[in-house]
């Protein structure tokens, strides 16, 4: 018997999307870990880590090197569904430094096209030791657009709406009985951490004292479930309400 056509996922068109307003401006959350802000056409992600199995491999930990197609071809989806004219990737987008100088060709194709179809923007990170025109694209310290800073890590002390990574948030629930730990964004009014965007992440409890110390009083997480966009207020590092 022939298999059963692969069926390509129902994608909302960009009005249906869950949203969150952040800093005066909206953003649509697109999948689970990127923000699409359609005034300029930008698809944000963070935290990639592309090439993190082959950097396993090769200290004797063997992991299958199919991470970064995925993440990549994830990444490709989000673009085309949402029409993305730039993307901007706001550190950690590769695992290591000599990582991302030579890759594997099926990563090397994948960025190319990318390169060919947005503009690539790659915020440094600590781990990836990108620079100058890094496979089609520009790297970047940090991006200030429209009075908000994206950069990799949030500063201690900054005064300006700031959009950043590093963290990996994830947000652990009790739901009927079951514990469950997704990736989620962290935010208040004046910062927002994104989750990392890599398939072969792990993350941070989002209640964690390293990412409640980044924020000055209570804050919340966010994660999309069944089209919607759910948030749970946490208070400080002694935890975070998340009981469904």
């Amino acid at each position: 018997m022939a298999p059963a056509p692969l069926v390509p996922p129902l994608v909302p068109p960009p009005s249906a999307r869950p949203a969150l307003d952040f800093a005066g401006h909206r953003f649509a959350v697109a999948g689970d870990r990127a923000l699409f802000w359609a005034r300029h056409g930008a698809l944000i992600v963070a935290d990639m880590h592309l090439e993190k199995a082959r950097w396993y491999a090769a200290r004797g930990q063997p992991l299958p090197p199919y991470d970064s197609i995925d993440t990549l071809d994830r990444l490709a989806r989000l673009a085309a569904d949402t029409g993305a004219r730039q993307i901007w990737c706001l550190g950690d987008s590769f695992h290591d430094p000599q990582a991302a100088r030579a890759v594997a060709p099926a990563i090397a194709r994948r960025l190319a096209h990318h390169a060919a179809r947005a503009r690539l923007v790659w915020v440094a990170g600590n781990h990836d030791g990108l620079s100058g025109d890094a496979w089609g694209g520009t790297v970047v310290d940090e991006l200030v657009v429209d009075g908000i800073v994206l950069r990799h890590q949030c500063l201690p002390g900054e005064t300006r709406p700031e959009i950043s990574g590093h963290f990996h948030p994830k947000l652990r629930l009790a739901l009927r009985g079951r514990n469950v730990s997704r990736p989620c964004f962290a935010a208040d009014d004046r910062r927002l951490m994104l989750p990392a965007f890599g398939s072969l992440t792990g993350g941070l409890d989002v209640r964690d004292a390293a990412i409640a110390e980044q924020f000055s009083g209570p804050y919340r997480a966010m994660l999309v479930a069944q089209g919607r966009l759910l948030a749970f207020p946490c208070r400080d590092a002694a935890g975070c309400d998340a009981t469904a």
